[in-house]
């Protein structure tokens, strides 16, 4: 028997409310961004194994593929995620990276703006934005971390770099 989207990755629109509710109480303004996918982390590699099947029933594997170290799997929902006139029909699932711990659930969404990242670091001088990221060649990102979520912003879409990947 197919379990329910909400089975395997609990509940969306709980964590979706809650990490919202934290963009808002810091005064980081999103509605002009495409939220562009959600991401459910594993705390293990039979989670991972176990939840990759899983996710079969609810979307298209795009691709599988090595980043940092670990594999990612990422699936076009065949039914899209709907939350406050938004539409979320990509979801990603990381493997544990090799001793990191990580809790099991939601964790972030990504949000792609044709903004400069660093305009976004600029704007929001009193938000703590981690950049490490920010001069990565492919797929530059910027990351706010909340206690347990966090929210990244990108430049291009997870399908457009997951389509660059795939031409290499």
């Amino acid at each position: 028997m197919t379990k329910a989207l909400s089975d395997i990755i609990t509940d969306p629109h709980d964590f979706l409310e809650s990490l919202f509710s934290k963009i808002e109480s810091v005064g980081l303004k999103v509605d002009d961004f495409f939220l562009d996918h959600i991401c459910y982390r594993v705390a293990t590699e039979d989670e991972y194994q176990t939840k990759k099947i899983e996710l079969l029933d609810h979307g298209d594997l795009l691709i599988e593929s090595m980043v940092n170290g670990r594999m990612i799997s990422t699936y076009k929902l065949h039914s899209p995620i709907l939350f406050n006139k938004r539409i979320i029909d990509v979801l990603e699932l990381p493997a544990p990276k090799p001793g990191a711990k990580y809790m099991s659930g939601l964790e972030h969404v990504e949000f792609v703006t044709t903004e400069p990242l660093r305009n976004l670091v600029i704007r929001y001088p009193a938000l703590k934005f981690e950049t490490y990221g920010i001069d990565k060649p492919i797929n530059a990102d910027i990351t706010l971390k909340f206690e347990g979520q966090c929210v990244r912003f990108h430049n291009q879409t997870l399908e457009d770099v997951i389509a660059e990947e795939k031409l290499l």
